[in-house]
């Protein structure tokens, strides 16, 4: 057989087994981001390469800020973000960059203070306090107004928060400055805030780790992180009035509204939502592609790869704490997804 032949019956063979000689060939596609969702992005990516093994997706839990600093750098083929890009992030961009909504999670107060064991609740005021530094002991008179019957300490309280850019950073503090207008002027919304005080920890990882060792100690962290850890996790008033503590259904509920008027660039923000059940703290989570990538085998295989994390994907959500997307949001971004220049 001529090599001529040779070559034509393996490009065949490739063909058959993978629908085109081009995804026949190991592929790697490196991205980097939000530690906000890298529990379920680990889980999907694991999932989608048992399905198809030539495909291997690399996935940097670095923080939202980093994660859309290595995608404008093109240093990554895609990045991922808990708070939506800004108008200057993506002009200053290389190309045009699309946001797609992958998840729905809440970020929750967690605090070590032993002895304690009742479910302790937080109002978005007293949450902006203990940030800015105001309320200093745990047993300062907002918090035992909140919860009585609770024997609160005279523990100082040491806030914890993030050291790097963070998606949970923009969360909380678009949460807080939306209740509380003073956390607005003095810390205000961003991936990266200076704060008054407190500890830094690098991911929502560091964190939970430095609440956890820290005696007194409060943090904010996604959901899955708190069980994970063991770490305990408070209620927190929401827009009408009610303590809830995130779950599925209250993070679900609080993208209820957002999902019927969803802006066509995904970028929303869904802190203090209406409705008596719908949790405070709640955010949906981004991928970020660009809408005409240079290198179009990895934009086929990324584009499929999303297709089924909206799709099959979505059942794997609730075992790691986070709620999928509404249906109205998955059938706008199956649509958006024509966008990206393959």
């Amino acid at each position: 057989m001529t090599v001529t032949k040779k070559s034509a019956l393996v490009g065949l063979c490739a063909t058959l087994l993978f629908g085109s000689p081009m995804l026949a060939q190991n592929t790697q596609i490196n991205g980097a981001g939000a530690s906000f969702p890298f529990p379920v992005y680990t889980k999907w990516f694991s999932e989608y390469q048992k399905l198809h093994p030539n495909v291997q997706v690399n996935y940097q839990s670095i923080g939202s800020g980093g994660g859309i600093r290595q995608l404008s750098n093109e240093t990554v083929f895609f990045g991922a973000s808990d708070g939506p890009m800004t108008d200057e992030q993506l002009a200053a961009a290389p190309g045009k960059i699309l946001h797609f909504p992958t998840v729905l999670g809440g970020v929750v107060p967690s605090y070590n203070l032993p002895g304690v064991t009742a479910t302790l609740k937080f109002t978005g005021p007293v949450l902006a306090e203990i940030y800015l530094g105001t309320i200093t002991k745990w047993n300062d008179p907002q918090i035992t107004k909140l919860n009585p019957g609770v024997a609160l300490p005279a523990t100082d309280v040491t806030p914890v928060h993030r050291s790097d850019g963070s998606g949970t950073n923009y969360i909380f503090c678009d949460y807080l400055s939306k209740v509380y207008p003073e956390f607005k002027q003095k810390v205000g919304i961003s991936t990266s805030v200076n704060w008054p005080g407190g500890v830094g920890g690098k991911g929502n990882e560091g964190v939970s780790g430095l609440v956890k060792q820290t005696p007194g100690a409060i943090g904010y962290v996604e959901l899955i992180y708190a069980i994970q850890n063991n770490i305990s996790y408070g209620e927190v008033q929401n827009h009408d009035g009610k303590f809830l503590r995130a779950s599925l259904e209250t993070v679900t509920e609080a993208a209820a509204g957002a999902a019927k008027a969803m802006p066509a660039d995904f970028r929303v923000s869904i802190t203090n939502a209406p409705g008596a059940n719908a949790y405070p703290i709640s955010s949906f989570t981004w991928m970020l592609f660009y809408e005409n990538p240079k290198d179009k085998l990895r934009a086929k295989l990324m584009v499929d790869f999303f297709k089924w994390a909206l799709t099959d994907g979505q059942k794997y959500c609730a075992e790691l704490g986070y709620a999928p997307l509404p249906k109205e949001v998955v059938a706008l971004e199956e649509k958006a997804l024509a966008k990206i220049k393959l």
